[in-house]
């Protein structure tokens, strides 16, 4: 029996966060196409979780990326339309139980593209 991930996510100028809360995950498979992502991995139990999203507006699947640490796997996807806003992350107006927004890095847009740029070019890097 497959169960969704705790997922996190944020909204940034150019790009939009989630993060999939798995310790310890395996077999990890991220798809990101312009409009859904699938994500699903096993935790060290074996346990399976699997979820997928159909996104609030378009993204551009090809300056898309995912990196994985031992408590979990985030995935950052580029805004076909940069600097415009997503009131949420799923195209339905729904709030699935397993996602919410990460306060802790959701903050004003205001100057922020400079902290943003230094976040993507540090997950480039790995």
């Amino acid at each position: 029996p497959r169960q969704p991930a705790k997922t996190l996510w944020y909204d940034r100028p150019r790009y939009v966060y989630l993060e999939f809360c798995v310790e310890d995950s395996t077999d990890v498979k991220v798809i990101i196409e312009d409009h859904r992502l699938v994500f699903s991995c096993k935790n060290a139990d074996g346990v399976e979780f699997y979820n997928e999203i159909n996104l609030y507006a378009r993204v551009n699947s090809k300056d898309s990326r995912e990196k994985r640490s031992n408590r979990s796997i985030t995935c950052f996807m580029r805004k076909w339309k940069e600097k415009v806003a997503w009131p949420r992350i799923t195209k339905e107006n729904i709030k699935p139980a397993w996602l919410s927004v990460d306060f802790d890095n959701w903050r004003d847009w205001e100057g922020d593209e400079e902290v943003e740029r230094a976040m993507v070019e540090e997950y480039a890097e790995v």
